[in-house]
């Protein structure tokens, strides 16, 4: 039994798997899939979805499943008390809301220079957290005069990193995350059960993050901006921002439509299926 990721390594493995007749099983992250992915999963045995199935599919495609996509146990939500203590450990005041801009361990250009632009409006009615990315950070140090400490004490509503280790916990610790609309990211934040606005990757080839983040905006489970809007203009961030910051109860509808996308045993699941699948073929 072989098992495909996805992406265009596995095209040759699955073609070659096909002509040997070696029954393999495939993963698809996103709402759409990928090239690979649409041209080996018809041989499949099964093909394993990290986002929901239409109710139509199980029908025509027995052998589609959704069993989400396996994130760290680490990625759960955390009680009232509990959030208070992670904005405390990272510095920020535990009764004012805090906002997490991230656009991933590599940082987003187009949000970094929105986060700029809107900065200081924004540490009128939050504190805001920005991981600007290892490409990025040294291109946002200008932003450090808003993060102001006084010993080992901030004394500032804004902290910039270059990566976090524990995202976890940063984003624990928001009442507002703002995010790429990667498969993974997305659910990590629906585990952690965030009131969260996504800004899809506009040149992403095949447009993916912008077909996650519709499909979870048509079941109000997030707040979408569009990329290339917010470069235009970036008040649009900062008015959906605002929005949900003064919007506690929105924020929880919205986390609660969102959680129910996760599957904390997603990575089970997925073993369970390779085990079954392989047990099948050998007898």
């Amino acid at each position: 039994m072989i098992f495909l990721k996805g992406g265009y390594v596995c095209l040759p493995v699955g073609l070659v798997a096909k002509l040997f007749k070696i029954p393999y099983i495939i993963h698809e992250s996103d709402t759409v899939a990928g090239l690979a992915n649409r041209l080996l999963m018809k041989k499949a045995k099964k093909v394993a979805f990290g986002m929901p199935i239409p109710e139509e599919w199980q029908e025509t495609h027995p052998n589609y499943v959704w069993t989400g996509i396996p994130v760290g146990a680490e990625f759960k939500p955390v009680s009232e008390t509990k959030q208070a203590s992670l904005k405390k450990a990272f510095s920020f005041n535990p009764d004012k809301p805090l906002v997490v801009i991230t656009g991933g361990s590599q940082g987003s250009e187009n949000l970094n220079e929105a986060t700029r632009a809107i900065l200081p409006e924004l540490l009128k009615f939050t504190s805001v957290g920005l991981v600007a990315g290892r490409k990025h950070y040294e291109n946002m140090m200008d932003l450090k005069k808003y993060e102001n400490w006084d010993k080992a004490s901030l004394e500032s509503d804004f902290r910039m990193w270059e990566f976090n280790t524990t995202m976890d916990e940063l984003m624990g610790a928001a009442d507002v995350v703002v995010s790429r609309a990667g498969a993974t990211t997305i659910a990590e934040l629906a585990s952690l059960k965030k009131a969260t606005i996504l800004v899809p990757f506009a040149r992403l080839p095949g447009g993916h993050q912008a077909k996650n983040a519709d499909r979870l905006a048509k079941a109000k489970a997030v707040a979408v901006v569009n990329d290339l809007k917010m470069v235009e203009d970036p008040t649009i961030l900062l008015d959906e921002i605002r929005h949900l910051v003064r919007s506690p109860k929105l924020r929880t509808e919205m986390a609660e439509n969102f959680h129910e996308e996760a599957r904390a045993d997603a990575a089970k699941r997925l073993a369970e299926i390779i085990l079954e699948e392989t047990q099948v073929g050998q007898k």
